[in-house]
C-alpha cells in the first residue's frame, strides 16, 4: 500500500476511534453523573491518590485556571478536598472525598466492563497486537503534536 493510502486510512480509522470514544463519554455511560472534565479529573486524582493542581492540569492538558475552576466546583460538590502540605504551604494536595472515591470506583468498574466486552469481540491471539499497536500510536502522537 502506498504512503498516501496509509495516511488516509490511519486518519480515517483514528477519526472513527475518537468519534466512538467521544460518544461513550457524551452518553455519560462511564462518568456517573459527573461532567466529562470532572470524570477525567476524578480518574487522575484517584490513580495518583493525591496530586497538585499543576500536575493534574499537566496530565489533563488544561491550563491552571481552567483546572482550578473545575477543582473549585468539585470541592463545592464534595468530590475532592484540598489540603495544604505541612512541609510546604505553597503546595496544595488534591484528594478524593469518600463520595469522590465511590464515583472513582464506579467509573473504573464501568470502564473495566466496557473494555472487557471489547476484548471479547477481538480474537485472543490479537490482544497483544492491539496493545502494541495502541502503545506505538500513542507514542507517535505524543512525539508529533498537531498544529
Amino acid at each position: 500500500m502506498d504512503k498516501t493510502k496509509y495516511i488516509k486510512e490511519i486518519q480515517e480509522l483514528t477519526r472513527q476511534l475518537i468519534r466512538n470514544m467521544s460518544f461513550l463519554d457524551k452518553t455519560g455511560a462511564s462518568c456517573c453523573g459527573t461532567t466529562l472534565g470532572q470524570c477525567n479529573a476524578i480518574m487522575e486524582i484517584g490513580r495518583a491518590e493525591e496530586i497538585s493542581l499543576n500536575e493534574l492540569a499537566d496530565l489533563l492538558k488544561l491550563d491552571n485556571s481552567t483546572m482550578s475552576r473545575n477543582i473549585n466546583n468539585m470541592v463545592e460538590q464534595q468530590l475532592v478536598i484540598r489540603e495544604l502540605d505541612p512541609m510546604d504551604r505553597r503546595y496544595v494536595k488534591i484528594k478524593l472525598t469518600e463520595e469522590g472515591w465511590s464515583i472513582y470506583r464506579t467509573i473504573e468498574w464501568n470502564m473495566d466492563m466496557y473494555y472487557m466486552s471489547l476484548l471479547r469481540d477481538i480474537p485472543e491471539e490479537k490482544h497483544d497486537q492491539i496493545m502494541e499497536s495502541l502503545a506505538l500510536l500513542l507514542e507517535a502522537m505524543q512525539n508529533n503534536k498537531c498544529c
